[in-house]
């Protein structure tokens, strides 16, 4: 499965950046008031890139060795991942109201490029290892 590394990297890196954009574009207009990114469809569209994110992300989990874990890059990911997640339901969610929705999508985003960075630079700190050392 080790051959089908590059194509499933790139698939899992594609998938991550039309997921964090559709939430972008949801969280913008849900913060705006719009009613369209609460649409069965869309909110369908969203659970399957997702989903297809997930599988490719435990495919690369399977092809990789045990040792990624070691340097704590990937733990550090997907910690923030689980932060994302329950900061993105925040921020879409109606039964919060509008008080939380602004705070939680902004931190939503920052988390998100927090990830993406640490996903690029595979380091723990992502771009933050610029400015802490």
């Amino acid at each position: 499965m080790i051959e089908f590394y590059p194509q499933i990297r790139s698939i899992h890196i594609a998938l991550a950046l039309c997921s964090g954009l559709l939430f972008a574009l949801r969280g913008a207009c849900v913060i705006a008031g719009m009613r369209w990114p609460r649409h069965p469809l869309v909110r369908w569209s969203s659970y399957l890139i997702d989903t297809a994110l997930l599988t490719a992300a435990l495919m690369l989990l399977a092809i990789l060795p045990g040792t990624v874990f070691a340097n704590g890059w990937l733990t550090a990911k997907l910690a923030l991942l689980v932060l994302y997640i329950g900061l993105g339901v925040c921020a879409i969610r109606r039964s919060l109201g509008n008080r939380w929705r602004l705070p939680a999508y902004l931190a939503a985003l920052a988390t998100f490029a927090l990830v993406y960075t640490i996903a690029r630079a595979h380091h723990p700190l992502g771009v933050l290892r610029q400015f802490l050392g």
